[in-house]
């Protein structure tokens, strides 16, 4: 027999903890009725117990010492929200006391997920972190279970807001870099230091834990390669524009057959592309499957009910799995370590923009120098010429990533080049 009711223990009542809350308050009949048994939170852990909150809960719940959760024997679950890596000492010893844990801790599941689940098999429980990557799109469950059936080929995502914000501001309302990040700081989609998601941190965090799922595979943290948006000019957005593309930031993650391949930059991508109309603070994650073809996961990446909506998917989920006393396995022990391949021996397309004297020769010089690299140009564009200066515009095709970056060494020893203005890679059409 199942138990009457299930206790959890809330570590963290800040904005994704608010939303859990409120969530339960809201909708408890329902989750009540979908988890087949009562869910109590008994406790929650906070700073200030005197703090004003949007959420209004019994105060005699809260508490300030962790081990009124972490050694509560009635406490089944512990719902991790606290954030950062200092929560990790709570996480282990909630899995030591064999207590089930919920998590929306990215940094957490990146670099420390393999110990941490293999710490959780061994003391036949489980950690459920769907919230740790696109706050209230579901990802970690699809790959998990839905998308089983296939061998995934290939990922791409916009899975950081903040970013993705700041270039839809700039591409649509031709802001410059530093008006759309002051706008997006007053209205709270990024932080007063950005910096994790201005130079693609945050976005190589969720890339570790969504490609260790797709590929099977343990992820180091250190094998992503990283690129920001800090240095992204107006001008690229709008070049972009004209040769059919808008700019994102991408978390790309492949597997070939000498390979994964793992990388966060700003890329060029087609305006047909799915991921192309991925506005604002939303989020999207496509898939290629080999048995199911191509997918795409879209909606909000972040806030505080979205992120507490996958929150309380996984409590359902967890409070099934104990009253019908199912045993929650641990799937992600079994996945291996797979060689990732060089970010210089991969294949792109390029955009190049700059600035070159106006004078005889320096086409030339820019095609010679292209084609003793074995790169191929797919579009040019020269925009008039000022002052005796022109600013150039070259798109090449597909070609292998040393092989560029020979090129661009060569162009830069050119007397007729001023200045490399931008280097992004391009999704193809």
């Amino acid at each position: 027999m199942g138990k009457d009711v299930v206790k959890v223990g809330l570590l963290g009542l800040g904005t994704v903890g608010s939303g859990v809350m409120k969530i339960l308050q809201m909708n408890g009949e329902q989750v009540r009725g979908r988890a087949g048994i009562n869910i109590e939170v008994k406790k929650i852990l906070v700073r200030n117990k005197q703090k004003a909150r949007d959420v209004k809960v019994d105060p005699s719940l809260l508490t300030t010492k962790a081990a009124e959760i972490l050694q509560d024997p009635e406490i089944d679950v512990v719902i991790e929200l606290i954030g950062g890596l200092d929560a990790r000492e709570y996480v282990e010893e909630a899995l030591r006391r064999k207590k089930y844990v919920i998590t929306a801790n990215k940094d957490l599941m990146a670099t420390a997920g393999a110990s941490l689940l293999r710490l959780a098999r061994d003391n036949g429980c489980n950690i459920y972190y769907e919230a740790s990557v696109g706050g209230g799109i579901p990802l970690i469950r699809p790959l998990k279970h839905s998308l089983g059936a296939n061998r995934i080929l290939r990922l791409a995502g916009i899975i950081n807001g903040t970013t993705n914000y700041i270039l839809t501001r700039m591409d649509l309302e031709g802001l410059e870099f530093t008006e759309a990040l002051t706008e997006a700081q007053a209205r709270g989609f990024a932080e007063q230091d950005p910096t994790n998601d201005l130079e693609g941190k945050d976005a190589a965090y969720k890339l570790c834990i969504l490609a260790s799922l797709a590929f099977n595979s343990h992820i180091d943290f250190d094998t992503v390669h990283m690129e920001g948006i800090s240095n992204l000019n107006r001008r690229d957005l709008l070049y972009a524009r004209e040769l059919g593309f808008t700019i994102k930031l991408l978390a790309i993650g492949e597997e070939m057959p000498e390979g994964l391949a793992l990388r966060v930059h700003p890329a060029l991508v087609p305006l047909t592309h799915p991921l192309a109309g991925v506005l604002f603070e939303n989020n999207a994650l496509y898939v290629e499957g080999n048995a199911v073809g191509e997918v795409m996961f879209y909606g909000p990446g972040a806030g505080s009910m979205p992120t507490g909506s996958s929150v309380v998917a996984d409590l359902i989920d967890v409070v099934r799995g104990i009253n019908h006393q199912v045993e929650n396995g641990v799937m992600e022990i079994d996945f291996l370590d797979k060689k990732v391949v060089p970010l210089e021996e991969l294949n792109s397309a390029f955009y190049l923009r700059l600035q070159a004297q106006d004078q005889p020769g320096v086409f030339a010089g820019l095609a010679n120098a292209f084609s003793e690299e074995m790169v191929s140009l797919d579009m040019i564009i020269q925009k008039r010429s000022r002052e005796g200066k022109a600013e150039i515009v070259l798109v090449t095709h597909v070609e292998k990533e040393k092989n560029f970056n020979a090129a661009l060494a060569r162009i830069q020893k050119f007397p007729g080049i001023g200045a490399i203005n931008s280097v992004y890679r391009v999704i193809p059409k």
